[in-house]
Order: C-alpha cells, then structure tokens, then sequence
C-alpha cells in the first residue's frame, strides 16, 4: 500500500490537450491499457528519456520523430516495454504511429511513442490495432485520471496532479500524470511522465524548464538502483491560455517555473510513495558538503544500500549502517569528526560521537514512523543535495519475482 498517497481526487483540463482510453488486451484483462494524447496544432513538447543503453525501441522512436516534426499525438501502452525485440519491436512501433495518425489525420512522425511493461515481448499488434480506433474516439480534455490508470503496471495507485497559477491577468493550469513503481533510479527511473500546460512557451526555453525541473525532482529518487530501458517525461504547452513567456528570470517566467517544478516534484515523490512494497517514504538530506556531487554521492550511498533499507522496513534503529553508506561513497573530502547525522529530530551522531541524548527507544520511535528525514551534516563546505527514497520489504521481493507469472 502506498505511503500516504492517496488517487487524486480533481485534475484540471487542459485546453488543446484530450486523452482517449481504450481496453486493448495487451496483457492485461478488463482493464484499460492504451491510452491515446492528442495535441492542438502549434503546441510544442520538449521530452527527456532513459539513458539505459539498452533502450526501447519507442525511446529510439520518440527521439527521432522529437527532432524531425512538431508534435500532434502520444500513444501509450501498459503490460509491454516493446525493449530488446529488434527489428521487429521497431517496425511496431513505427506501424502504432502510423496508425495513430490516420486516425488523427496527421503524419506519423508527429506521433511520439511510449510503452512500459515486460522487457523481451513483441507487442501485440492486433490489440494495439483494436485499441488505437478505441482510443480515438473517446478523446476528451477530462480524462487525465483514466489516463493515468491505464498507463499503471505494478503501480497500486493512479498518480497525477494538477495545479493553477496566475500569470498576469491569465489562469495558467498544469495537469500532470505518471506511472512508477520499481526499477527507480535516477537518468531517470522506471517511469514515464506526461505533464502539460497551457502556457505558451517556444521548443528551447520549455526544454531548459524541463532540465532544471528533473534536476530537482525525479533525478532525486530511487526505489532499488536500477534505470528501466523505457523512463520518458514529456512536457507539452499549447499556448490556450493566452500567457507568452519567453524569459524564465522574469516575474511570470519564475512563477511558472515554481509551479511546473512542484508539479514534478509531487509526481516524482508519489513513484517513491507507490515503491514497490514500501511501506516508509524516506528523505536523505546531505548538508555543508564541499561539493553538490559530493552530497550526491554520499545520498545515494544510503539511499541505494539494502542494509539501510531492510533496517527502515524492520523499524531497526541499527544507525551503523547508515555510518556504513555514508563511509563507503567515493568522497575523498570525508571527515568523520565533523559529521553530525540527524534521525528526524533525534540526534544520533554529534560532530563524528555518538550523542550523550541519544537511546534505543528514541531510535526505534523515529525509525517506526511512515515518514522519515536522515539528515546528514558534513560539515565541511555550503552545498547541499536531497534524494527520495524508500524501503525494502518482503512485498518487493516478491511482486518482483511474480511479475511476469
């Protein structure tokens, strides 16, 4: 069950973008699993993908017809990465787009693919060829949350979110959805994103939003270390609104930057919520540190750790692991007398000594809570870094080792 999220309650339209869902049986039964996103002509779309060498042949795809023609539409599947099938797996991708845009009236390659599921599997063109017409039909700018069912694997909750801001005299919406649950790690995650607005903003400066936005939120986040063949986030911005901006240092530039990174910050941190099993969301905050990759590094040593990880999920005070993945992270700048490392509010360890305050029934009082902040102070420097993280239970275990069964 998730960490304190819940399905959202209310998502906004967005004008110039509808959503069409369809049942298409592509592994899974009486659900839906195929979801088609259409975009009003003139919006623009910048994107970020896997760095997985091993990517899908939608990635490739996606990146291809990104830098070839504007985009009109989005097709996403569930139940099949369509990753590792060759020529085959490219040829059907490239036969979806083509049958997306003849439907939409549009050119294939301003089609943008995206799939997630099981690795090694062609797809199964009949059912994307009976979904796709499905799909189609029912577009409509209100179906955000069906949408963001369909796209969910082992996901146990729909996530997306919506939020307005008001630029100048015009209402901005930003309505987002996201699927994630396992294979999280950072460049990116096991995950694809689909965020839009009805902003107006051109190709570069919405691509620059994007960076900056992932830099701060779904970079920051890792269930188990591992970096899917398939991780897309998309953002779109049809301009409806009215609202231009052209400068991300002006009032309304700033302002719509903070809304768009707290919409990705509160996607990436549901797939954290959602891990597969978790049953704590943890934040692991590394401060004064003599560089940001330095923070980095010592976070993510923690985060990734399966000693730490299984401790949060048994609700074991046993701190020394934490010690153990802060000592093993390649920072040469490392001075244990100077750390400081915080549990919540409970001191665990004063300038590299245990803390005179500090006993067992503090430490199993934090480490039993749902929600826990690690802080670790370096003291040595002014830069910081934060990544979301989560436990590891006997649920991950085994949803991992029945998922294709």
């Amino acid at each position: 069950m998730a960490v304190g999220l819940n399905p959202p309650a209310k998502l906004a339209a967005v004008p110039g973008i509808k959503l069409g869902i369809a049942k298409a049986g592509i592994r899974y039964k009486d659900r839906a699993d195929l979801v088609v996103l259409s975009l009003s002509e003139g919006s623009t779309c910048a994107a970020v993908f896997t760095k997985n060498k091993c990517c899908a042949a939608p990635v490739t795809l996606a990146r291809s017809h990104l830098a070839t023609a504007p985009v009109r539409a989005l097709l996403i599947n569930s139940g099949n990465a369509n990753a590792v099938t060759g020529e085959m797996g490219m040829r059907n991708a490239e036969q979806s787009c083509t049958m997306v845009a003849q439907e939409l009236g549009v050119d294939a390659s301003q089609v943008l693919p995206f799939s997630t599921g099981v690795i090694g599997e062609q797809l199964n063109m009949t059912a994307i060829a009976s979904g796709i017409p499905q799909a189609t039909a029912r577009l409509d700018e209100q179906n955000w949350l069906p949408a963001a069912e369909a796209i969910m694997t082992t996901d146990t909750v729909a996530k997306a979110v919506s939020v307005t801001v008001k630029l100048a005299d015009k209402l901005v919406t930003i309505t987002g959805m996201a699927k994630g649950s396992g294979m999280i790690c950072p460049n990116m995650a096991t995950m694809l994103a689909f965020v839009a607005t009805d902003a107006a903003l051109p190709q570069t400066l919405l691509q620059e939003c994007l960076h900056r936005g992932v830099n701060q939120s779904f970079n920051r986040i890792t269930v188990d270390g591992d970096t899917s063949t398939n991780d897309a986030l998309v953002l779109m911005a049809t301009g409806k609104s009215g609202a231009e901006i052209t400068d991300l240092s002006s009032e309304d530039g700033a302002r719509f930057y903070q809304a768009l990174e707290s919409v990705l910050v509160q996607l990436a941190t549901a797939i954290i919520r959602d891990g597969e099993g978790a049953t704590k969301f943890v934040r692991i905050d590394v401060r004064n540190a003599e560089s940001v990759e330095d923070a980095k590094a010592i976070a993510f040593s923690i985060a990734h750790s399966p000693l730490v990880k299984t401790a949060l999920f048994a609700s074991d005070p046993n701190w020394g692991r934490i010690l153990m993945a802060l000592g093993r992270a390649d920072v040469s700048s490392l001075d244990m007398s100077r750390v400081s490392i915080q549990i919540g509010d409970v001191d665990l360890i004063i300038k590299g000594e245990p803390a005179k305050t500090y006993h067992e029934a503090l430490g199993k009082q934090v480490f039993s809570q749902a929600e826990i902040d690690i802080t670790i102070d370096l003291d040595i420097g002014v830069d910081n870094f934060h990544v979301w993280t989560s436990d590891l239970s006997h649920d991950y275990v085994s949803i991992n080792a029945d998922y294709r069964s």
